[in-house]
């Protein structure tokens, strides 16, 4: 079951903000008059040890302290706003769930998400509200898939609106023209898995990799205006686009930026090695 992170955490927000405001508008000032009145009963509640101070302090307790739920309201709100603002519009945690990316990223690797460079989005309704930047050839991209609308998946735009792109032979081309490549090497003792250097665009080069006993899965398609095309690195062993289609403007969270952890699993110990941007 996919939990509504976005949803439940702008709910919460909501609901300890009306708490609050209603409170400080309604009843805060109700408290103040009462708090007031008992320190008029009770002259000598300053001071310390006196009979005035224990019976201020039992009535102020009894009539005139905050309600429990307003107390947390108050307490909640400053952080998980703060956290909503950040993770909405700047930037988000994300964890590797898959290979589909390999070797560019691994299972278990924790990235950031740039979430204005696409241009700022609502929480829950992705509404755009701030244009920027938009996907380029090359960006790794977090988005939600046609096929899953509610799930986070991570893969390479490979062609922007009115590319024509096409793949032959494990040959990747986009608008007639090849994509540079570079074979670099094979992985050791699989006699069938390939890595190469791949540059979709000028001075910005990838990696990726194929396994050659795999059917290559050929196509050709013209990417719609509002849409962008999505492959995985790890070319043969990738459910993207190719499968369940071309991804809508409006189900892009962010652009993949960096490499903060590396945690594969709860019994495994954190590492910081692979630690830096992506390309």
């Amino acid at each position: 079951m996919n939990i509504d992170l976005p949803l439940i955490l702008t709910v919460i927000v909501g609901l300890s903000g009306a708490i609050w405001l209603v409170d400080a508008l309604f009843f805060a000032s109700q408290r103040s008059e009462r708090l007031s009145g008992l320190q008029r009963q009770h002259p000598h509640w300053s001071k310390h040890g006196s009979v005035d101070e224990k019976l201020f302090t039992e009535a102020a307790i009894r009539e005139a302290s905050e309600p429990l739920a307003v107390e947390y309201a108050k307490s909640f709100f400053p952080v998980l706003a703060f956290v909503l603002v950040l993770r909405s519009f700047l930037y988000e945690p994300f964890q590797i769930p898959s290979s589909s990316m390999v070797p560019t990223l691994q299972v278990g690797d924790y990235i950031l998400v740039n979430k204005f460079n696409y241009g700022l989005r609502l929480p829950v309704t992705r509404t755009k509200v701030w244009s920027m930047g938009s996907p380029d050839r090359g960006d790794v991209m977090v988005f939600y898939p046609p096929h899953a609308n509610k799930q986070y998946y991570i893969k390479r735009v490979i062609g922007i609106p009115g590319d024509r792109i096409q793949y032959r032979n494990k040959r990747l081309s986009v608008n007639g023209v090849d994509v540079p490549r570079e074979w670099l090497a094979e992985i050791p003792g699989t006699r069938r898995i390939q890595v190469g250097l791949e540059e979709p665009r000028s001075e910005r080069s990838h990696l990726f990799q194929v396994d050659q006993m795999r059917p290559a899965r050929d196509f050709s398609v013209v990417v719609r205006p509002g849409h962008y095309f999505m492959m995985g690195d790890n070319r043969d062993n990738s459910s993207d686009s190719r499968v369940w289609g071309q991804v809508p403007e409006r189900d892009i969270v962010g652009e993949a930026v960096a490499i903060w952890m590396h945690w594969e699993s709860l019994f495994s110990i954190p590492s910081f090695d692979r630690a830096g941007g992506l390309h």
